[in-house]
């Protein structure tokens, strides 16, 4: 049979969602916690791969086994064996041609920028820091060229190994809550970096140094080069995946309480 694992972590401390070799992963810790759980060996398969340090509200996985366990006892058996900074928050019986990364129809991705002339100890590993004051009109009024289907090359990591730079954003949006600034993007798929690549790019817009007309530019002009360097991974969580299934929630919880009403949060 198939299961579907809602996961939430941390990315404090792992080296990303793939397995490396002697470096801490986010599918080493889980693969470990099912091999414990189960006996025996269970690869997994994740709608998106997180780089280090990105965290996630909720990252979908996929494994086949011949365990049959209700829903809930996968979540507290699992939870059982993993370190604190990985949680299962659900898990759901699927379809046999179900396929984390390859059912998917979208993601959805929040970044949150802690904005003070004084970075926050506590929130330092939680958010991107920016010290000058952001003005959030001019960032939207950027922002909004991108939505659409578009050539994203300027905003694509040069060792990107998708096929081609074409993606559609479905949704972009900022939202200011007292000195954090959340950005929400949903789109049919990212490319590597490029909800970092954007954030950046609205960070100049925010702080004066260009004009939210630059941000088109940078988007005709198909050149990583035209655009910001690459913002911090801190700030960065994967809110959640969109598939056909009803049973799989559409997204986890804001971490800092943006509730959508397109995608209410999971309540398993």
């Amino acid at each position: 049979m198939k299961i579907a694992l809602g996961i939430e972590y941390r990315g404090t401390g792992f080296n990303g969602w793939q397995i490396q070799p002697d470096c801490p992963s986010v599918q080493q810790a889980l693969e470990d916690a099912l091999e414990t759980f189960l006996q025996v060996k269970t690869p997994t398969m994740c709608a998106g791969r997180t780089d280090t340090g990105v965290h996630a509200m909720q990252q979908v996985v996929s494994i086949e086994t011949q365990a049959d366990r209700p829903e809930r006892s996968w979540v507290r058996g699992l939870n059982t064996y993993l370190p604190p900074g990985v949680a299962v928050r659900w898990a759901r019986l699927v379809d046999d041609d179900f396929h984390a990364r390859f059912s998917a129809r979208s993601r959805t991705y929040e970044y949150w920028i802690y904005n003070d002339p004084v970075r926050s100890p506590i929130l330092d590993d939680l958010t991107g820091w920016v010290f000058r004051p952001l003005d959030v009109e001019r960032m939207r009024e950027g922002a909004a060229c991108l939505v659409g289907e578009h050539d994203f090359t300027s905003f694509r990591a040069s060792e990107c190994q998708a096929s081609g730079p074409v993606r559609t954003i479905r949704r972009l949006e900022l939202e200011r809550r007292g000195r954090l600034i959340g950005v929400r993007i949903e789109a049919n798929a990212f490319l590597q970096h490029m909800v970092r690549n954007i954030v950046g790019t609205l960070i100049y817009v925010g702080t004066g140094r260009e004009k939210p007309e630059w941000v088109e530019e940078v988007l005709k002009a198909r050149s990583r080069a035209a655009a910001a360097p690459t913002f911090s991974p801190n700030g960065l969580y994967l809110m959640g995946v969109g598939y056909e299934d009803p049973s799989i929630p559409a997204a986890g919880p804001s971490p800092f309480g943006w509730e959508d009403p397109e995608h209410p949060s999971a309540n398993p």
